[in-house]
């Protein structure tokens, strides 16, 4: 259910990972947007070595965010693998020192809060994971119209070319809270039902 919970959230979601990530460890992780990690840092999706198979939706999930060879591959051995071999693979985003981690994290979630629309984040990083397994192009190209439309008209997109144009920082005046647009239910499987 955690694992659902994080796929269901409209805010961006980053892990910054240090120790051992195994078992559940690291398949919570999975849905969540940008993963960052601690040079000491290790994996492990160790399901078949305990005679079990892999849980929290990450059968879904895995091959999504490192590829399905990748994603087989590991899920078959159950080794653990180190984080920069998470890296290389696109675990990991990015490998820092531990006293760099927390601070990398920040500046991360920073860069988002500083310059970008908050509820054109949430609707794309709706659109981008409920997307990504659409069975034909043109459901995403129904959602992104509707989306584009929604956001199009609103003052954030006003705000946007205007500090754009004036070069100086966008003062966003839409909330996720308040703002979601209500042409489908956000919260329903599959968002699209309403199309």
């Amino acid at each position: 259910m955690v694992s659902l919970r994080i796929f269901r959230s409209l805010k961006p979601v980053i892990a910054a990972v240090n120790g051992a990530a195994v078992g559940v460890g690291a398949t919570m992780q999975l849905p969540m947007d940008i993963r960052i990690a601690s040079t000491d840092a290790r994996f492990g999706f160790v399901f078949a070595r305990r005679g079990l198979v892999p849980e929290a939706a990450s059968s879904w999930f895995l091959s999504k965010v490192v590829g399905l060879s990748t994603a087989l591959e590991w899920c078959y051995s159950g080794r653990i693998f180190s984080a920069q071999e998470a890296c290389e693979r696109g675990l990991v985003r990015s490998l820092h020192e531990l006293d760099e981690l927390l601070p990398a994290a920040r500046a991360i979630a920073q860069e988002f809060v500083d310059n970008c629309a908050p509820v054109s984040v949430a609707m794309t990083r709706q659109m981008l994971w409920r997307m990504s397994s659409a069975s034909h192009p043109m459901e995403a190209h129904k959602l992104d119209t509707l989306a584009l439309r929604h956001r199009g008209s609103s003052d954030d997109a006003r705000e946007g070319v205007e500090s754009f144009l004036d070069k100086r920082q966008p003062t966003y005046s839409a909330r996720v809270s308040r703002d979601m647009p209500d042409f489908f239910d956000w919260q329903s499987e599959p968002p699209y039902s309403q199309l």
